[in-house]
């Protein structure tokens, strides 16, 4: 394994972007200690790792960490230390849960954890202010939390979960525009007048749930938001 990424390690001593996506690595690799001081971009996507070792703490510079299609059942704590972290790339893995301790990558713009064994949502994503979207599509969780009001992101996708319960709190969500629920299992009850009244949210996406979407038409509030989703709509058009 050396000899194959020495190259990738070499060119990332000098431009601080390693990439190693399908190079077959079952491991996160030793050699990587040479760029801890400099490494900004790291992408090691499309391998068999199944472990992230803690020392992953000590790449302060690091911007962007791409994870998608490895192995791991599991995000050590001192991922929490990367405090210039924007992007977060765990997509297709055995995730179960996520670090509370992630609560303090206060730079992350964007995550992705979809695809992977999440069952309840992550709270520790909740109340970092520059997270502008969140993928949490194809996993197992159950509800979404009242905790979730503090949550700042813009969109958050959670098509293809097995959602019955929505906290009413997330009309509280201070920036959220785009909630994904397709192909969950909520009744029209979920969508309460304060959701569809109260909240930010501009488009709610529902195909796929267990109620016939022409009653959705008929909730009290689904007027004020049809005029937040038609002045968006004409914002960008």
């Amino acid at each position: 394994m050396g000899n194959s990424i020495k190259p990738h390690i070499e060119r990332a001593e000098k431009s601080g972007a390693c990439q190693l996506g399908k190079q077959g690595l079952d491991e996160f690799p030793p050699e990587l200690q040479k760029l801890v001081k400099n490494l900004r971009t790291l992408d090691l996507s499309e391998n068999k790792i199944s472990s992230i070792p803690p020392s992953i703490g000590a790449f302060l510079m690091l911007k962007s960490l791409n994870l998608n299609q490895n192995r791991l059942g599991g995000l050590p704590n001192e991922l929490s230390k990367l405090k210039k972290l924007e992007s977060l790339l765990v997509s297709n893995n055995r995730l179960t849960s996520i670090p509370t301790a992630f609560v303090e990558l206060k730079a992350l713009r964007t995550v992705s954890l979809s695809h992977n064994q999440l069952k309840t949502f992550p709270l520790g994503f909740c109340g970092l202010k520059n997270l502008d979207v969140i993928d949490l599509s194809h996993n197992k969780i159950l509800e979404i939390p009242h905790e979730v009001n503090n949550m700042q992101a813009i969109e958050i996708n959670l098509n293809q979960n097995q959602i019955s319960r929505l906290s009413e709190s997330i009309a509280e969500c201070p920036r959220l525009k785009v909630l994904r629920l397709e192909e969950n299992c909520l009744e029209l009850k979920a969508f309460t007048t304060k959701i569809m009244k109260e909240s930010q949210i501009c488009l709610l996406a529902i195909e796929g749930n267990v109620f016939d979407n022409k009653a959705f038409h008929n909730l009290d509030g689904y007027e004020e938001y049809m005029e937040r989703y038609t002045a968006t709509k004409k914002k960008f058009n």
